[in-house]
């Protein structure tokens, strides 16, 4: 499989499962397939929940607002991307995670904002830098390991101020850079974590273990290590884009997070032709405070080539 299939796929499918994830956010277990009993049939860009049908969330808005930056700036420019980030917060957007809200509008600077949270709150290990990290993960493969898991951990550290969400977004980082290789991401697993910081080496050990399953999980998927547990699962327990896309979901509780992280790794794991034109075509990426701008498939598809190039 070409390189650019992949990049496609990571992008394009994080984004689907942004869209499709988002109507069934905080819902039961189980939901998606409940409504949509049979793979294949169609309809499930259903919308719902304030979202139009195909419409992508803050997940994959943060991830266009990534990209941008790299492509305009010529490389990771941290102040311009918080810049960017700042305002679409400013922007009173449908969706916004309420750590990286804090942390956009507390009025500190780029390098302070997120310790300054995590410090007052003691709470910092949302998934909210992971949800966004597709782009950036496209544009640092070609850097190999080091680079792309250093870049993944300063994107992070602009607003997760705890070391877990940088080690999350770093090993997702270094997974989509494996798939890119032609080889097993899952595989690469045990050697992924021996890169990994060793005081969040054994979390992430144990939620990316091969017999682990979601229920076993200790806290809520909104936090950053059993929301990667969760989207490795899903990659490792189907066989298609659209079984992983079902069985994210179906796990309800933040289905919109999950299900992005979710079609990033299977878009690198299957390409983007796996990815249903169905779910597709309805695509499509609003970014309010930037002119009204709305992304569609053949923007997004754009970016992966550009990205990914």
């Amino acid at each position: 499989m070409q390189r650019m299939q992949r990049a496609a796929g990571v992008i394009v499918g994080s984004a689907v499962g942004d869209a499709l994830g988002g109507p069934f956010e905080f819902g039961p277990r189980g939901a998606f397939s409940a409504r949509f009993p049979s793979p294949g049939s169609g309809g499930e860009m259903c919308g719902g929940g304030g979202w139009d049908p195909g419409e992508a969330t803050d997940d994959t808005r943060m991830a266009v607002l990534v990209a941008e930056s790299l492509l305009e700036r010529g490389g990771l420019d941290l102040p311009d991307v918080f810049a960017r980030f700042q305002r679409w917060a400013a922007s009173e957007p449908k969706d916004i995670g309420l750590q990286t809200e804090d942390v956009l509008t507390n009025g500190m600077p780029w390098d302070l904002a997120a310790a300054i949270h995590s410090q007052v709150n003691r709470r910092a290990a949302g998934n909210g830098s992971l949800m966004r990290a597709s782009t950036s993960a496209v544009h640092f493969a070609a850097a190999g390991r080091e680079a792309t898991m250093d870049a993944a951990r300063r994107i992070a550290a602009l607003t997760h101020g705890d070391r877990a969400a940088w080690e999350g977004t770093a090993i997702f980082h270094e997974l989509i850079r494996v798939a890119f290789e032609g080889s097993d991401p899952l595989a690469a697993l045990p050697d992924i974590l021996a890169h990994v910081h060793p005081d969040h080496r054994d979390r992430y050990a144990t939620v990316l273990a091969a017999d682990w399953h979601p229920d076993q999980a200790t806290e809520f998927n909104g936090a950053v290590w059993p929301c990667l547990g969760s989207a490795v699962w899903a990659l490792r327990t189907t066989s298609g884009f659209e079984d992983a896309m079902r069985a994210a979901i179906d796990l309800g509780g933040d289905t919109d997070t999950v299900a992005a992280v979710t079609g990033g790794l299977a878009g690198a794991y299957y390409g983007l032709d796996a990815v249903p034109d169905r779910w597709t075509r309805p695509l499509h990426v609003p970014l309010p405070g930037f002119d009204g701008r709305v992304l569609h498939l053949e923007d997004l598809l754009h970016l992966a080539h550009r990205l990914g190039g």
